[in-house]
């Protein structure tokens, strides 16, 4: 493998200054449409290969599949969670670090995956998937990840990486559920012991919800966005309350949604009703130390600094494959900062540095290396 992977800094950073000058929220069909239209033809010029296309209830993924039986699964997303103006401009870099909605969050990763399969001597065995709604849990992604993380085993996945370049061995499982309750309306001035009251009911669930976070510690259980009523002077005959739940072990995510399934009203007049919105279980150490050993040892033998692991609380598509059996290695993407916030941004210099990590490391799973990263740890 040449020493320098035919790898350009300078092309990199004006690779992703194309995808982050597109913006692509995840709920704007319109922008995710170009985004991945330019996504295709980016990838279309850097590995000589066009994608297939796949829009799932108007939401476009991109797969290259480049033959023979699947061994390695590489994964990202081109959706951000950035509205269309919300940056002016949409890109800035100072020689050190470049700028832009969903630069870190992953467009820099994206680039990586095409630059890092352009640089393979053998691409026989590797896919790409490259999704479009990510931020939003992957609702019509999530098939596909699940059959193709299935039939790889192995999925490499390059979200952004925690401070200081360190990969993300463990991840949060992330679920999100809507607690709905049904009253009965009635005139808040006249006769209103005839209603029956779903805010006074949603109240209670909200404590209950409560009482369920302090049963595991190692999960946050987190009443959210609340709504109920229709008007200042009825009885509110309806209410509904989000939760959002983050759990670091199978055991405990499973636990949650089992104690969330069983609320039950106080009010016996009124209606409770719990739904699962989306769930991604934890992506745990168990599913991402044979890939993390391997690529600890691929780092040392291009004279990388040596890799660091991190667990993290929020949730990705590397969640999903988990979830799917597959061996996981996650944040391999840009090292940098601010995901989601003003001040992201992606550190130039480790551009090249990464994409020679990944591309050997991809080569290393192909040629079956993998058994011994896990003998090395």
């Amino acid at each position: 493998m040449p020493e320098d992977l035919r790898l350009s800094e300078r092309e990199l950073l004006a690779d992703l200054r194309t995808l982050v000058e597109v913006e692509s929220p995840s709920d704007d069909p319109v922008a995710l449409e170009r985004s991945a239209s330019v996504v295709a033809a980016l990838g279309a010029r850097v590995l000589g290969a066009e994608p297939e296309r796949h829009v799932v209830d108007g939401v476009p993924h991109l797969e290259w599949d480049f033959g023979g039986a699947p061994r390695v699964l590489l994964l990202g997303h081109h959706d951000t969670v950035w509205p269309v103006g919300s940056w002016e401009p949409l890109w800035s870099d100072d020689g050190v670090h470049a700028h832009g909605p969903g630069a870190f969050d992953m467009k820099a990763g994206v680039v990586q995956i095409l630059h890092a399969v352009a640089a393979l001597d053998d691409r026989a065995g590797v896919r790409i998937l490259i999704t479009g709604d990510e931020e939003l849990g992957s609702p019509t992604a999530r098939p596909r990840i699940t059959r193709l993380a299935a039939e790889a085993g192995v999925v490499l996945v390059t979200e952004a990486s925690a401070p200081g370049g360190a990969v993300k061995t463990a991840r949060s499982g992330v679920a999100q559920y809507a607690v709905e309750v049904v009253g009965r309306a009635a005139h808040a001035g006249l006769e209103p012991e005839k209603g029956v009251n779903a805010t006074i009911e949603i109240a209670s669930q909200i404590a209950a919800v409560g009482r369920i976070a302090t049963r595991f510690p190692d999960a946050t259980v987190t009443p959210t966005v609340l709504s109920a009523g229709t008007s200042a002077n009825t009885v509110p005959a309806t209410a509904r309350l989000h939760v959002d739940v983050r759990a670091r072990t199978t055991r405990s995510f499973d636990a949650v949604d089992a104690a969330l399934s069983q609320l039950t009203p106080i009010d016996p007049r009124a209606q409770v009703s719990v739904h699962r919105l989306f769930a991604s279980p934890p992506l745990e150490e168990r599913s991402t130390a044979a890939l993390f050993s391997l690529a600890s040892v691929i780092a040392g033998e291009l004279g990388l600094p040596p890799l660091r692991r991190a667990a993290v609380g929020g949730g990705s598509d590397g969640n999903i494959a988990g979830a799917a059996g597959a061996l996981v290695l996650d944040g391999l993407g840009a090292v940098g900062g601010g995901a989601h916030a003003r001040d992201e941004h992606v550190s130039i210099a480790d551009l090249v540095p990464r994409t020679r990590l990944l591309s050997a490391l991809v080569t290393a799973v192909c040629a079956g290396r993998l058994n011994e990263g896990a003998a090395d740890d």
